[in-house]
């Protein structure tokens, strides 16, 4: 399956941006203080923070491509790294967002340090922390919470995708 600009994957009826396709030209994005490397676990590699952030500090700020294909259709490698629009911004079931940025390289916690939210009229993703982050440690979102919290009663996305959290 291809995915170039005229691949129905990327323009898929139904979800159209609410701004012209400006993607969020009203909204400033600027590089978040952020940067990669290995964790030294199992995970592999994770984003850390350059500097300290305040609880309520927003982190990154990430245009997404929405994409509306049922779950079980989305590529394995993009239905681990898709976030579910409709969950979070009610679009249609089926909706699905991949983030630019770093937002679909955040690792997993259970309380995770960052929350995350849709911001639908500029299709962006927002991530803040939820609590004070200190300088190099890793920045982590709940995989698990559907409605982006940091904190979750279940392991649901692990299950679906029939992986064992570590």
């Amino acid at each position: 399956m291809t995915t170039s600009v005229g691949s129905p994957l990327l323009q898929s009826e139904g979800v159209r941006s609410q701004h012209n396709g400006t993607c969020g030209s009203d909204i400033p994005l600027t590089a978040p203080s952020v940067y990669v490397k290995d964790t030294g676990t199992v995970k592999g590699r994770g984003v850390f923070a350059l500097r300290d952030f305040e609880a309520g500090e927003v982190v990154e700020t990430c245009p997404v491509v929405l994409m509306r294909l049922p779950f079980g259709e989305l590529p394995k490698e993009l239905r681990e790294r898709v976030f579910d629009w409709g969950a979070l911004a009610g679009a249609p079931p089926g909706t699905h967002a991949r983030a630019h940025g770093y937002g679909s390289l955040y690792n997993n916690a259970n309380p995770a340090n960052m929350r995350y939210e849709a911001f639908v009229a500029g299709d962006l993703l927002r991530f803040i922390a939820v609590r004070g982050i200190s300088a190099d440690e890793e920045l982590t979102i709940n995989y698990n919470a559907r409605d982006g919290g940091a904190e979750w009663h279940d392991t649901n996305w692990f299950d679906r995708m029939n992986i064992k959290p570590i």
